[in-house]
This record gives structure tokens, C-alpha cells and sequence, in this order.
């Protein structure tokens, strides 16, 4: 059984900086590309951010490009998610998801295998 868990949320104010982590275990983490999903208050589910299984790709939705980067370390089985200069717009859920199969693009969520229970950001103005 996969089980991944987030990390790192909280309550910031606008500007300021958050890392999320990701910690995955009973898989083969090495070889599942990874994504970052949303949950904004009375909103659907919101792709965030995408790694292949080495790295060597990553992918952003147009309104965290530049602030947010996406970054794994297969040794740790861990990916993370560092978020700079957030904005009250970035207050969600945030969950990790597993891809086993490497299936790209990776905005969709129904790509992904296994996902994380979340953890809240809350940026205040």
C-alpha cells in the first residue's frame, strides 16, 4: 500500500514563503511522477505543479510560475513544493499525488494513483 503524507503548511502572511513536503512510502517512488494539487474554499480541485520520476521535467499552471518550485529527492522518497511570494489566492488544501505510470501531460487529476490527505496553507492579507 502507497501512503503519501504533507507537511509543511500553515498560516503566513502575503509575501511570504512556505515549503510543503510530500513524504511517500510502500512504492517504488523512484519511478512515479509526482504532482502538487489545490483546493481553494468553494472551489474545484486545481492542478498546482508536476516532476517526472527523475526530475529532469517539471511543469507549472500559469499562476505559480515563478513563485512556486517543484522538486524531489529520490533518496529521501520525498517531493516538495517551495511557494514564494504567496498571495491570498494560494489559500488552499494542498495534497501530493502519485503518478505510477508516467502518464503526461499531468494536469489531470484522474492520472494520478495516489494522493495525500492535505495540508492547509492560509495566506492572509
Amino acid at each position: 500500500q502507497v501512503h503519501l503524507v504533507e507537511s509543511g503548511g500553515g498560516l503566513v502572511q502575503v509575501g511570504a514563503s512556505l515549503r510543503l513536503s510530500c513524504a511517500v512510502s510502500g512504492g517504488t517512488f523512484e519511478r512515479y511522477n509526482m504532482g502538487w494539487f489545490r483546493r481553494a474554499p468553494g472551489k474545484e480541485r486545481e492542478f498546482v505543479a508536476a516532476i517526472v520520476w527523475n526530475g529532469g521535467i517539471t511543469y507549472y499552471t500559469d499562476s505559480v510560475k515563478g513563485r512556486f518550485t517543484i522538486s524531489r529527492d529520490n533518496a529521501k522518497n520525498a517531493v516538495y513544493l517551495q511557494m514564494n511570494i504567496l498571495k491570498p489566492e494560494d489559500t488552499a488544501v494542498y495534497y501530493c499525488a502519485a503518478d505510477r505510470a508516467s502518464r503526461w501531460p499531468p494536469r489531470e487529476a484522474s492520472i494520478y494513483d495516489y494522493w495525500g490527505q492535505g495540508t492547509q496553507v492560509t495566506v492572509s492579507s
